[in-house]
């Protein structure tokens, strides 16, 4: 197989940076701390004569003592020709062209080196900027020292190399790992910044899941660059916002997003909710707790719903938008219904947020009204809703925060702990309206002759679908 020939650069070979390798004996990466399918792609490009690097977040989170959560192939072999190698390999990517080599679920993405995009590129069509200086197309190939100058922040331009085992470093991201700094790759931040805005996300994110500190002239350019955040596709920014909020430094991504001014052109109305003077430290409170919740849950290694996090981002926003309604003599419950359909459809103008999740994210703010009327069959029935689970911690998360009673969240709390039976008497249901066995929540029942009434349902007892185990944060195991 014949290696194609790396793009002409774009800046001549003496200005490109001279690497700093550290061997084995000074980086301290075993390769058995690699991932073996991992392992089989490098030796494969390797074997064909490619060169073939890990880099990224991969090689900084072993430098770190960390398990990395992927592990990304960098090599001078195109899409094409890594797929020429593996017959489990898809292309995907117009934007940004990549190999994906696909382990049964285990995916290890391969990306070819890139050469820095500028005005001179001649090769038409491979790379394309916004009026705003942000990259459309970026597919101009080139070699490892251009590949490490156009990558983003320095602890990210590591590359562990095959051939020999070392660490490569062009940029100096070695040495800002050891002294726990953050700083973009280049002297002009505010191009690098406006390439790519979510470059301000991903610094946030990597100084709080690290522990690391913002270099001064980064944050000051993302201090005036923040309202490029409204120049992102909405759909990319869901997912930015899930690589935030469950990196399991939630709350502290929360305090940096609002620091740097982030939060408010992504989620608006949260944010005009949280500045109110009055009730604005409540209502942020909340959100606080939740994401808590969240980093305890991550951390623990447990699972958690895109849904549960953005209901608690945006539920000061509905509360406000139905209290509005309430007050101009709207009926209550209407009131509720429209506030959650306008508060979503505005919010997926500047973040989407897939129907998939809008749906459970609806249901956990419908809950809320329920789960006060804690009385009779209609509590007991309750019991079983597919979305009881998460519907009942965002309640106790509110009542954690003052939001809510928090007797009513001991008495939801207690009543799952208790038998069919004892639950029946808690309730004071004695019997009527009460499901037979583990009837479906909201099951329409039919009149017979002589008041007898048929009802529908699935084998077990009401207090066995309220499952201790249940993910919380998952809907009560709906997705």
């Amino acid at each position: 197989m014949t290696k194609a020939d790396p793009a002409t650069p774009s800046r001549p070979d003496s200005e490109l940076p001279e690497p700093r390798v550290y061997e084995r004996a000074e980086h301290g990466i075993s390769r058995a701390a690699i991932d073996d399918n991992a392992l089989k792609v490098l030796y494969r490009l390797r074997e064909a004569g490619y060169r073939a690097c890990l880099v990224g977040g991969g090689v900084r989170d072993l430098l770190l003592g960390r398990e990395p959560k992927d592990f990304d192939v960098a090599t001078d072999a195109t899409p094409e020709q890594v797929r020429g190698l593996f017959r489990n390999c898809r292309l995907i990517g117009r934007r940004f062209r990549l190999a994906h080599v696909l382990f049964g679920r285990e995916m290890i993405e391969v990306a070819t080196f890139r050469a820095p995009h500028d005005d001179e590129s001649e090769d038409e069509g491979q790379v394309a900027l916004s009026e705003e200086g942000r990259i459309l197309r970026d597919n101009r190939y080139g070699t490892i020292e251009q590949d490490a100058v156009r990558r983003d922040f320095t602890i990210n331009a590591l590359y562990y190399d095959i051939e020999d085992f070392s660490v490569l470093d062009y940029t100096g991201g070695f040495e800002d790992l050891r002294a726990g700094e953050l700083r973009l790759i280049g002297d002009d931040v505010e191009t690098r910044l406006r390439e790519d805005p979510v470059r301000m996300l991903r610094a946030v994110r990597f100084a709080a899941k690290l522990g690391l500190t913002i270099a001064p002239e980064v944050e000051s350019g993302i201090l005036d660059l923040a309202s490029l955040m409204q120049t992102v596709a909405p759909a990319r920014l869901f997912d930015e916002v899930i690589k935030l909020f469950h990196s399991g430094a939630a709350v502290t991504c929360l305090d940096e997003l609002e620091r740097l001014g982030l939060f408010e052109p992504m989620f608006p109305e949260a944010a005009a909710c949280f500045a109110d003077p009055d009730v604005g430290p409540e209502r942020r409170q909340f959100l606080v707790e939740s994401l808590l919740n969240t980093d305890k849950r991550i951390n623990e290694g447990l699972g958690v719903n895109p849904a549960f996090l953005y209901a608690a981002i945006l539920w000061a926003p509905v509360q406000v938008a139905a209290a509005q309604r309430i007050a101009a003599d709207e009926q209550e419950i209407p009131a509720w219904q429209q506030a959650m359909a306008e508060v979503l459809d505005r919010q997926v103008k500047t973040v989407s947020i897939p129907k998939r999740f809008s749906l459970i994210v609806r249901e956990i703010w419908e809950l809320q009204a329920r789960l006060e009327r804690h009385r009779g069959g209609r509590a007991l029935r309750l019991l079983t809703h597919p979305r009881f689970r998460a519907g009942y911690d965002f309640l106790c998360l509110r009542a954690r925060a003052g939001d809510a009673d928090p007797e009513l969240c001991r008495w939801w709390t207690e009543i799952q702990e208790l038998d069919e039976d004892a639950q029946k008497a808690m309730a004071g249901a004695q019997g009527k309206g009460v499901p037979k066995g583990d009837g479906k929540a909201g099951a329409k029942s039919k009149s017979r002759r002589g008041g007898r009434r048929r009802r529908r349902g699935r084998k077990g007892g009401a207090g066995a679908s309220a499952d201790a185990g249940a993910n919380p944060e998952s809907g009560g195991g709906g997705e």
